[in-house]
């Protein structure tokens, strides 16, 4: 078990423990001349550990019942796209790792009794419930890591074992 985590919401913990854990394998030899590439026109490794950061920030977001602040506004229109020249591998993946801790912080700290509660997600308000978001962002945050691994793959940065030299521990 997640430490702490809800007996319901421990597949959401398994799951955002292990796309975190994934990540990390899978970018360990992504240098970072290579995180934008964008290999048959598909979305760079960049974008996917940006896209992965904000996503579990905005679904998360919404299932706390809050509109996103102006800062999650910029930080989704900017997804794709350097944020300077201090954006690294490392520095997304480090993003990535303190937004799963947040999540399961914010899942501790979720009663099972409000799960069936219903929330409204974007401009539109869409009807959801706070189980079905952050279920959500866990199945979506899975969805990006494979699409992280193949993006790293097809550009041949994939470490094939753990016993490469690496970049990020």
């Amino acid at each position: 078990p997640v430490p702490g985590v809800p007996p319901l919401l421990q597949p959401v913990g398994h799951s955002l423990i292990q796309s975190r854990n994934e990540v990390r394998e899978i970018i360990r030899d992504l240098p970072d001349k290579r995180l934008w590439d964008r290999p048959a026109g598909a979305a760079s490794a960049g974008l996917h550990l940006q896209h992965l950061s904000g996503v579990l920030d905005r679904l998360f977001t919404y299932a706390r019942g809050e509109p996103l602040d102006a800062s999650q506004l910029a930080a989704l229109e900017s997804e794709g796209s350097p944020y300077g020249s201090g954006t690294t591998t490392l520095n997304l993946y480090n993003a990535f790792e303190r937004q799963v801790e947040s999540a399961i912080g914010q899942l501790r700290a979720t009663r099972e009794a409000t799960l069936r509660d219903s929330r409204k997600v974007g401009r539109a308000g869409l009807p959801s419930t706070v189980q079905g978001l952050l279920f959500h962002a866990a199945e979506h945050a899975q969805r990006h890591v494979g699409q992280l691994l193949v993006t790293v793959k097809v550009l041949g940065m994939a470490a094939e074992t753990k016993s490469q030299s690496a970049s990020i521990p």
